[in-house]
């Protein structure tokens, strides 16, 4: 979940980045060549439109057909001299940089020189000399004006072709943008169905994981249960049959001793012996209750010491050889991890007497840095592969889990089963 909100914040971030980058930059084309593109050719009008203006007036010139003389033209040439030169002054500031620096250097020289040539017209004309002003006019000014007309109009078709090469850029940018919308909505929405199935398919999981805990530990909760009645009932049984018997027993030896005559010390001597054979089977059979109910020698002497004194009991009633070894630093265990781990050793080598069928077991305890490996392992028929767990091998799981450790059940190569209990220590 957390990789699929990183992918996809990374995604939209890229994206927006991307997207706004690409919006700038149409921006940028928009101000820097649309714009001013339309503004220069508006002024390039405007200064045709002055060049046309005079061309009308060098042919009224020319045909004399008005009541003028050809002075009389002077003051409307200088109106349009100032307008055009007002126009060719803007038009510079907005021409595209970079574009056509030739064309307008030469459009410039060309009114420079059609303005001194308009000036020595009009001087001819002032000196009387109107036949030589007009053939000026014919011969230098009208070709003049007609080079400035056709330099303006390649400096608008060029205005023109560069706005229709920008039109198409900032159709190939929208196109772009649009593009990117649909390839990022489509990996959003991928995204979001991977994404939806995986929280899906976890979340399933881990339903069916709690399903399966609870009821594992609703099971765990009714062995558990049964056991406990089994204790009590065997705890009952054992008092009731055999204390119950033996302290019966001893009352009547106690009363026959009692009964006899001093001559008889030999039996009476013979009665008690049998007695205090009787109390010790009894203190035996007391403490091996005791034993299994919790093993005191854990809490006065510890883990090491309880393990020492169990595995000798044990083989003496299962006859199951067991092999014990030991390694690295001794060291005190925490009461919790010490019962736990005496308790999983007691599962782990009643079930090697109940289900294994073998003859030996070893058992090892490991100290390590940070952590105890306690192992019990047979040679016996190990475990049913895909079977159903017993309250012994549940019981051993529980227990790890509430020392933070973990147990393994290990079907050994060659038959035999090895049970691995590791648990973190302080």
């Amino acid at each position: 979940m957390w990789a699929g909100l990183a992918v996809t914040l990374t995604a939209v971030i890229v994206y927006s980045g991307y997207t706004v980058a690409q919006i700038r930059g149409l921006e940028r084309l928009q101000a820097a060549t649309i714009d001013r593109n339309r503004v220069d050719s508006l002024l390039l009008l405007r200064i045709q439109n002055n060049l046309n203006s005079i061309a009308l007036a060098l042919r009224d010139m020319l045909e004399g057909a008005e009541p003028y003389p050809l002075s009389a033209w002077h003051a409307p040439l200088a109106r349009i001299r100032t307008d055009l030169a007002d126009a060719l002054e803007q038009e510079a500031r907005y021409s595209p940089a970079g574009g056509a620096a030739d064309q307008r250097g030469y459009l410039a020289s060309n009114v420079r020189q059609f303005w001194d040539a308009l000036d020595r017209v009009f001087t001819l004309a002032a000196a009387g000399d109107a036949a030589k002003a007009r053939d000026l006019i014919r011969l230098s000014l009208e070709a003049r004006q007609q080079a400035l007309s056709s330099a303006v109009s390649r400096l608008l078709v060029e205005n023109n072709e560069r706005e229709q090469e920008t039109a198409a850029r900032t159709r190939a940018i929208y196109a772009g943008v649009r593009r990117n919308v649909s390839i990022f909505l489509a990996a959003a929405l991928v995204l979001v169905a991977l994404t939806s199935i995986y929280l899906l398919d976890y979340n399933r999981r881990m339903f069916e994981r709690m399903a399966d805990v609870s009821r594992r530990r609703g099971e765990l909760a009714q062995q558990l249960i049964s056991l406990q009645e089994n204790i009590f009932r065997s705890v009952s049984r054992e008092l009731h049959d055999e204390f119950g018997q033996i302290l019966t027993a001893i009352g009547a030896m106690l009363h026959r001793a009692g009964r006899r005559e001093t001559r008889e010390a030999d039996l009476r001597e013979a009665d008690l012996r049998e007695i205090q054979e009787v109390v010790q089977a009894t203190l035996d059979k007391v403490r091996l209750l005791s034993h299994a109910l919790h093993p005191v020698v854990l809490d006065d002497a510890g883990f090491e010491s309880a393990v020492d004194a169990y595995l000798p009991g044990f083989e003496k009633q299962t006859g199951i050889k067991v092999q014990y070894e030991k390694a690295g630093a001794s060291r005190e265990l925490d009461r919790g991890v010490a019962i736990h781990l005496y308790r999983v050793l007691q599962e782990a080598l009643n079930n090697v007497a109940r289900h294994s069928q073998s003859e030996a077991a070893a058992v090892r305890l490991q100290f390590l840095p940070k952590a105890v490996v306690l192992e019990v392992e047979d040679r016996g028929v190990g475990f049913r592969p895909g079977g159903k767990q017993g309250l012994g091998l549940v019981s051993m799981q529980e227990r790890a889990e509430l020392v933070h450790g973990r147990v393994e059940f290990v079907n050994r190569e060659g038959g035999g089963a090895l049970v691995r209990m590791t648990v973190p220590t302080a």
